[in-house]
């Protein structure tokens, strides 16, 4: 009988020797992984699951409906009885008669996890498989079945179901992963003792929180080898550093930019390396940047709050460009979270008389949350409560339960994959800097992520009734001035419909929509050079965003030079390039600053 890899590796007595030796390494880890385990940090218990009363709910319905309708329930059980049953006689069938005898191999899974051949040619494995389709079908069709849930209760319960679904995938278990087995007697059990010292060198990170490190952190260093472009912090306070980024050019257009990234991240996504940098790629085309680099907030920050933000980061970056340069106008971007904060001050600007802002450009920026999207799960009471009461604790959401939230929305390629290469076949992290920056996330002060949390996603203040701040109402409405919004056609977390939706309700004549292939960062990210990415565009925006999106026109390349070209209709004429900084605004230090590279614990 074959394997799929034809026959098992024979091991000699010295390599059994081998393996034992690893095989008792690994114990001896495994009590220092223990001793990590018991001095991990805690956080708020509400945070690990929904509140029971979602699943008492569920149980509530499936049995309703059991009562009412047995037939469908017993139809169910029975389909499930015989494909079970099936399962095992086709194991036996592949045993006895030597399955793929002759070397063949049948079509491969669609699903990357089980892309090993032993999973249709070994009949131990194709079993297991097998089965775990069998049973993950089962659950997602009890969880369809579910017929007095709420829409928003059965999405939740779908949602955690699946998350069930995919723990328990047998690729993460050591005796159930047949790559990782088979790496375990090549290596003489090598590579579950360089797994153990991974997840243990993870653990050690985090206080005992396990997160998977995704990339080789000792390859990259912030204003070394990624974040390089040159440039000087120009004006700093507590919540940011202003950086003017250098000119390249002889002239420059006279309106300068000031681009707000979110503080849930750092700024250096839009400067990993000079081959993607829009930074880069800005100054090169003959414009003055001006960059906000957002302070990471340890618990002395607790009481700053959204007007915080839109004050002392986004009124004052405006203010202190306009003075470097000169000027009565800026032209402003806002990205992700920054981009909603820059409709709100857009806003607030409007009611205030200020016509600072020239144009607005959002990069995949929500402003409607009527339809909170895959993050339907983590936007009800259960987990908001929980969330107060850690914020509450801690004066800060801790960046590791926002970046773990994120992560369970692709649990399979941010969470078990990795883990499968890391900890059962014991491999190092690649060096991929988009991953390292992903790895570097930000804490968000307590007011402020209630703020946002309750009156935005929750309630959708902005879009609907007014969300009240700095002693204003402000409305999605107001936001008057020139824009482009550009989305991403598979954005997870800032989907395109609902910025579309967003966009729709502004104020302004002038809107420019713009739907680039790709998510929420390759999307962006998305140089003319490479020319993979493309990009729709529509000046229709009363249809709804289907028809908006099958009436669109498709654009080959990078969305960046059809921006450049719109913004550079708003940024004056041409005049001698301009120094970073002036006399009353020395230069503090060079691009890319302390805030970025400082963590909230070095302050």
């Amino acid at each position: 009988m074959t394997t799929g890899h034809d026959t098992a590796p024979e091991l000699s007595g010295e390599s059994i020797e081998r393996l034992k030796e690893n095989m008792t390494k690994v114990e001896g880890l495994s009590k220092r992984l223990v001793e990590i385990m018991s001095q991990k940090t805690s956080h708020n218990p509400g945070l690990n699951a929904p509140n029971h009363e979602l699943f008492a709910k569920a149980a509530t319905a499936y049995w309703a409906n059991a009562v009412q309708n047995p037939t469908k329930l017993l139809e169910q059980q029975i389909a499930y009885w015989g494909e079970t049953v099936m399962n095992f006689a086709d194991a036996q069938q592949a045993l006895a008669n030597s399955l793929n005898q002759e070397g063949e191999t049948e079509a491969k899974s669609a699903d990357r996890r089980f892309a090993n051949p032993m999973w249709e040619n070994n009949p131990y494995f194709r079993y297991i498989k097998q089965q775990y389709i069998t049973n993950a079908k089962a659950i997602s069709d009890a969880v369809e079945s579910a017929e007095d849930l709420g829409d928003k209760d059965k999405q939740r319960l779908s949602y955690f179901a699946q998350q069930i679904v995919d723990l328990m995938a047998p690729t993460n278990f050591l005796a159930t992963n047949p790559d990782a087995l088979e790496k375990a007697i090549e290596t003489e059990g090598q590579s579950l003792v360089d797994g153990l010292e991974n997840l243990v060198s993870d653990l050690e990170a985090n206080k005992g929180e396990l997160v998977v490190r995704l990339t080789d952190e000792s390859a990259f260093e912030v204003g070394g080898n990624i974040a390089t472009s040159p440039g000087d912090v120009v004006y700093r306070n507590r919540m940011m550093e202003l950086i003017q980024y250098k000119p390249v050019t002889e002239k420059v257009y006279e309106t300068p930019i000031v681009l707000f990234p979110p503080w849930i991240n750092k700024f250096y996504i839009l400067d990993l390396k000079a081959q993607n940098s829009l930074i880069k790629w800005v100054t090169d085309q003959g414009y003055t940047l001006f960059v906000v680099s957002w302070v990471n907030p340890d618990e002395s920050f607790s009481d700053v709050g959204m007007e915080d933000y839109i004050q002392d980061g986004f009124l004052t970056a405006i203010e202190e460009a306009k003075k470097i340069c000169n000027v009565d106008q800026v032209n402003a971007v806002g990205y992700c979270i920054a981009g909603t904060t820059l409709s709100l001050t857009l806003s607030l600007m409007k009611q205030m008389g200020d016509k600072s802002v020239k144009s607005a450009t959002f990069f995949t920026a929500l402003t409607d949350f009527s339809d909170q999207g895959e993050f339907t799960p983590f936007l009800q009471d259960d987990f908001i409560d929980a969330i107060e009461e850690e914020v509450n604790e801690q004066g800060i959401l801790r960046s590791y339960i926002m970046a773990r939230t994120f992560s369970y929305l692709r649990s399979n390629d941010l969470i078990y994959s990795p883990a499968i290469r890391s900890y059962m076949l014991g491999q190092t992290p690649p060096a991929f800097d988009l991953l390292y920056w992903n790895g570097d996330g930000a804490n968000l002060p307590a007011k402020m992520t209630k703020q946002y949390l309750r009156g935005l996603c929750q309630r959708n203040e902005f879009a609907d009734g007014g969300f009240e701040l700095m002693g204003h109402k402000l409305h999605v409405r107001d936001v008057d001035v020139p824009l482009m919004s550009i989305t991403c056609e598979t954005d997870h977390i800032a989907a395109w419909k609902d910025c579309y939706r967003g966009v729709q309700n502004m104020g302004s004549r002038s809107k420019t929509f713009v739907v680039s292939e790709s998510g929420h960062i390759a999307g962006i990210v998305n140089p003319p050079s490479k020319k993979k990415y493309g990009h729709y565009t529509n000046p229709d925006l009363k249809a709804d965003a289907d028809t908006w999106l099958k009436e669109a026109d498709f654009n080959e390349g990078s969305w960046w030079p059809f921006w450049e070209a719109w913004l550079k209709k708003r940024s004056g004429k041409q005049i001698p390039a301009r120094d970073t900084g002036d006399s009353d605004h020395p230069r503090l230090a060079p691009a890319p600053g302390t805030y970025v590279v400082a963590k909230a614990s070095d302050r």
